[in-house]
């Protein structure tokens, strides 16, 4: 990269959002065409889920950006050397890459920046018409137009209208990631804003199911619970978010191999390592508090941490999935089968990441399981907003 390429170049950001636009035209479209003579309500959870689902994939690309080291394929934001795609500033890639063959600015790396970029406009291009829709469907149930007299509004416009704020200060942290040259804190907290939008979507998919009437298949069937289940629920939910921002912290300082061997790391049970190093938060990749390199006892105790923890994590997810299952054998018959449907989700999340985890140390960091242990965060996240909002109602809560 040249020393005289500017950080941030607006120029193509007109062009980004229409292209935004355009990707996002075909999931409206099948929104549209699928639910155009039905419910307007169903036609906005229809476009909430569709959503869900879109960002749940752009968490995956996200990880799989960090992971192949594409995270400044492109130098500048939000285009690519001020152009809207890797076309428009192909002799500047190619002067980049002929300079550092393996450097950070490449072609392949280039189009996986700006593919991850291009998606994540799409996505707030949905989350804008989300929102539109809802004020604009709260509009017509104010003036009691007659299609709408069955129902009743079944969430606040200000959801979608926070998730909107949210999304924006996403796209920040995602310009700061690129501008700040990858800065360690900077890059856990755009990946746990990514989660926290996959948990804003979910809540809202599952309110609009609960107050609307609406059936859904497959372990999201409903399944109340007393209130200190709820508690034990909500317990569950921090410290998988604080694994979460582990697990982050791990992959942004790139020390998922300082410990190589399992289940000990260097041939001990309690390495030597250095917490302050390794957890302070102002400093840039790779380098400690003083600006000089990251010593392995810091990256060892930041592996280590996050595998300890995912022992607690692990085991409290079972214990949950174990109770689920007793508790089903005293329950009514629809609500043990949502029980036992519970218990089995947890029960495999937990034994999916276990899996991709130690793959990720014993067999070398390989991408596939990187991306699927990213992947198998982003259900437990959601999955657990869902059940937390099935076992917890919010009803009063969400009301207009």
């Amino acid at each position: 990269m040249s020393e005289t390429t500017p950080l941030w170049n607006l120029a193509p950001i007109m062009r980004l959002a229409l292209l935004g636009l355009v990707l996002a035209s075909a999931p409206l479209a099948w929104v549209w065409l699928r639910h155009r003579d039905g419910d307007p309500v169903r036609r906005l959870r229809a476009l909430t889920l569709v959503t869900l689902f879109l960002t749940f994939d752009l968490v995956l690309f996200g990880a799989f950006t960090r992971l192949t080291d594409s995270g400044l394929g492109c130098p500048d934001w939000p285009g690519c050397y001020g152009s809207v795609s890797p076309m428009g500033a192909s002799s500047q890639i190619a002067q980049a890459e002929q300079a550092m063959p393996d450097g950070p600015v490449t072609t392949e790396k280039a189009w996986i920046e700006m593919i991850h970029r291009y998606l994540a406009t799409a996505v707030g291009v949905l989350i804008v018409v989300m929102t539109a829709t809802a004020w604009a469907l709260q509009r017509r149930f104010a003036r009691g137009e007659a299609a709408l007299a069955h129902s009743a509004m079944p969430l606040s416009p200000w959801w979608p209208t926070a998730t909107l704020v949210w999304v924006c200060l996403q796209g920040l942290f995602g310009a700061l990631t690129v501008t700040m040259k990858l800065y360690p804190a900077i890059v856990t907290a755009h990946l746990l804003g990514g989660l926290t939008l996959l948990v804003l979507l979910a809540l809202q998919a599952e309110g609009y199911r609960q107050r609307h009437g609406q059936s859904s298949a497959g372990i999201f069937d409903s399944a109340p619970l007393p209130e200190k289940w709820r508690t034990a629920l909500l317990a569950l939910a921090v410290l998988s978010g604080m694994q979460v921002a582990l697990g982050g912290w791990v992959s942004t300082n790139y020390a998922v191999l300082a410990c190589t061997d399992f289940p000990t790391c260097h041939g001990q049970w309690w390495p030597r390592m250095d917490f302050a190093e390794g957890f302070a938060l102002r400093r840039h990749l790779g380098l400690n508090a003083q600006g000089s390199t990251l010593e392995m006892d810091a990256l060892t105790a930041i592996h280590y941490t996050h595998r300890l923890m995912a022992y607690a994590v692990l085991a409290a997810m079972l214990a949950m999935a174990w109770a689920l299952r007793l508790r089903a054998h005293h329950a009514a018959p629809e609500v043990a089968t949502a029980l036992r449907r519970w218990a089995w989700f947890l029960a495999a999340v937990a034994a999916w990441q276990a899996a991709t985890g130690v793959s990720n140390v014993v067999l070398g960091w390989p991408l596939l399981a990187a991306v699927s242990h990213t992947g198998g965060a982003a259900v437990l996240v959601a999955g657990l907003a869902t059940l937390w909002m099935r076992a917890h109602s919010l009803e009063s809560r969400l009301k207009p």
